[in-house]
């Protein structure tokens, strides 16, 4: 992502935030901090676990050799205990993602140096590898689905991976619509009343779209679990890079933008756009203390949704943190089945 925003900035695409003003934000979308990130920071995902704290993995700089670690904070942002990822390759490439939970309260990570799917055990400490994608693939988000396993986007292929509580990966779904340019697909949630996924995805390389527009797709399911049709709800605006995103009990999904625009869209069930926020893109002013700044999720916690604000540009550690931002509507909790683990080996 940080090569592809340093290209949209040369060209005069991208705009890095300013300092945020302390103007005042409509209520249903005031931004206050939530926490910061400690190093080595960089946090593209905020997970709110069933024990109603706070948990967020961390990225690195190409040229950092330091481990990433996973961090967990109170439901009201204090700064618990932290645990860092043992076994990376320290080239560049390390990142983990703290993407969901399994049913007993382990938390599934997505390490990215060797493409692998982890949990970690919040009361031993204790890291289990789970599974490995094939070919190098880059992990990036993960939605419990289907027959009781877990879906996991490629950030480098248009590939929905499936992992079976086994830990068998197999190549699930796959489309040249999902292929992007360098980057392939990003959040992804389960809606089990519609028996469908939301999948977003920054750029596109399939043909029909120009290469910097991302979107929002809509994925079917068949019976016995099997991939169904994709369709598009909607497209971003040139370089405005969607990621991940919320669902609201209303439907409306909240979706951040990581690039161009630095903001958040509000999009109805059916991908009509409601809203956004800032009123004015490129800035990132909210109107907290912290602009946006490549914010890259959009988690629900109450009647707001945490945004991981990576800084993956300019790197600024001061601007690496959680926002919360005020929706005025509670979200929809993530599916997560009865049988939502791993067995043993």
């Amino acid at each position: 992502m940080r090569r592809f925003l340093v290209l949209l900035l040369a060209a005069g695409l991208l705009v890095a935030p300013a300092p945020a003003t302390e103007a005042a934000a409509p209520p249903t979308w005031r931004t206050t901090v939530f926490a910061k990130v400690p190093s080595p920071g960089y946090p593209a995902y905020v997970f709110r676990h069933r024990n109603h704290r706070v948990y967020a993995g961390t990225y690195v700089d190409s040229d950092s050799r330091a481990r990433s670690r996973v961090f967990e904070w109170t439901a009201h942002g204090t700064l618990q205990r932290s645990w860092t990822v043992p076994r990376q390759l320290l080239d560049g490439s390390q990142g983990v993602q703290v993407a969901n939970q399994t049913r007993d309260g382990r938390l599934v990570l997505l390490e990215t140096s060797r493409s692998r799917v982890l949990t970690l055990d919040l009361r031993t400490g204790r890291f289990r590898h789970v599974a490995t994608l094939p070919g190098g693939g880059v992990p990036n988000y993960a939605t419990w689905g289907p027959r009781r396993a877990l879906y996991v986007t490629d950030y480098s292929d248009g590939v929905i991976w499936r992992v079976s509580r086994a830990g068998r990966v197999t190549r699930w779904f796959d489309s040249t619509s999902l292929d992007g340019v360098e980057f392939g697909t990003t959040g992804i949630v389960y809606r089990p009343g519609r028996r469908d996924f939301l999948i977003s995805q920054q750029t596109s390389a399939g043909a029909g779209s120009p290469p910097s527009t991302g979107h929002l797709f809509r994925l079917t399911t068949r019976k016995g679990g099997r991939a169904g049709t994709l369709s598009t709800l909607w497209t971003s605006g040139p370089g405005e890079l969607p990621d991940g995103f919320g669902i609201g009990r209303s439907g409306h999904v909240y979706l951040a933008l990581a690039g161009l625009s630095a903001q958040l869209v509000e999009l109805s069930a059916g991908g009509r756009e409601l809203d956004r926020f800032p009123d004015t893109p490129l800035l990132g002013d909210n109107g907290s203390s912290i602009p946006f700044d490549t914010p890259c999720s959009a988690t629900f916690h109450g009647t707001t949704v945490l945004v991981a604000n990576q800084s993956a540009i300019a790197g600024d550690a001061s601007h690496q943190a959680i926002l919360a931002v005020e929706v005025g509507e509670r979200g929809r909790a993530p599916y997560l089945p009865r049988r939502a683990t791993f067995r043993r080996r």
